[in-house]
């Protein structure tokens, strides 16, 4: 199946473009890198421990004097976010850290935060879907088990390439992968997304896509250095790897998208930040393999044309 016919595009010509675009979107990426671990960007309370509590109240309430109203008990550093879609009107998941003023000392930080709603608001029943609760130190954990899983994952793909391809596509393909982590990390925190577990998840999983999409556009490359030991034209050899695979590579990211884009309409709130993440993480990574990945190999060589040579051979 051909959804494009025969192209003749000057991917690698482009590229600088791309680099430029990248540039800005791996600032933005690299910035909120830096919040997250100065404890400043928006965690979920999986990484910055506190209390969750989701519900829905019987008639519609303004966000800013339900946030008033908590602060009135204490709540001053509460976190309140609208849950959109399905069957979740007037239903808001409020996050807190610390506990109330003036709750009894036996009860826990949800149930003060309950009693201060019925407190402030008594003709707006506030039903309770669900609670819950993480302390500091397992938020603290949690947070140095995620960033070892993603460091974990991409010094696998380091040597994954390294084994079946060559030192350069390796590094190549370890570079991309790490741009699109970085470029949709920025993408959620420009969105003010929380940064949770499922966060997190959704980056492993694009990693893993990613570095698919790329192995198949570096084996295209290898197939068409056949051609570059005839004609001496190695940006010519990639420029035609790209365009012969452009077909393949729409098809398999816009069926992939149209997946993603399902999960992030029709199901729930839970789910909606990983498909959010992964959904835009899909373009990228389409993107990072045609105007990251192969122009990085083409610069290598540039700069190392006789090694190049005698590993073709």
């Amino acid at each position: 199946m051909q959804i494009v016919g025969k192209t003749n595009i000057d991917f690698i010509g482009l590229r600088k473009y791309a680099w430029t675009f990248s540039g800005i979107m791996l600032i933005i990426g690299i910035i909120s890198l830096v919040w997250i671990f100065v404890g400043q960007a928006d965690l979920s309370i999986d990484f910055a421990g506190g209390t969750l509590v989701q519900g829905a109240f019987e008639k519609p309430i303004d966000v800013s004097n339900l946030r008033n109203g908590l602060a009135n008990d204490g709540f001053s550093d509460a976190s309140i976010q609208a849950v959109f879609g399905g069957t979740y009107e007037n239903t808001y998941n409020i996050k807190v850290k610390s506990a109330g003023a003036g709750g009894a000392e036996d009860q826990t930080v949800a149930e003060q935060l309950l009693a201060a709603i019925k407190q402030e608001f008594p003709d707006n029943t506030f039903k309770m879907d669900s609670v819950q609760e993480v302390g500091p130190t397992v938020g603290q954990e949690l947070q140095t088990q995620a960033q070892k899983a993603v460091v974990i994952a991409l010094l696998g793909i380091l040597i994954y390439i390294w084994i079946r391809f060559d030192f350069r596509f390796s590094v190549a393909a370890t570079i991309c992968t790490f741009h699109d982590v970085l470029v949709v990390l920025g993408f959620m925190f420009l969105l003010q997304r929380e940064i949770s577990l499922l966060v997190v998840s959704a980056l492993l999983t694009l990693a893993g896509y990613s570095l698919t999409d790329t192995v198949v556009v570096f084996d295209r490359i290898r197939e068409s250095l056949k051609q570059f030991r005839k004609r001496g034209d190695f940006v010519g050899a990639v420029n035609g790897a790209i365009n012969d695979m452009l077909s393949r590579t729409i098809i398999t990211s816009l069926t992939t998208f149209i997946a993603v884009l399902v999960v992030l309409f029709l199901c729930g709130a839970v789910v909606r930040d990983f498909a959010l993440a992964l959904s835009f993480g899909v373009l990228i990574g389409t993107y990072s393999s045609i105007f990251v990945a192969a122009p990085i190999v083409v610069e290598w060589e540039a700069r190392s044309p006789k090694r190049f040579a005698a590993t073709t051979k």
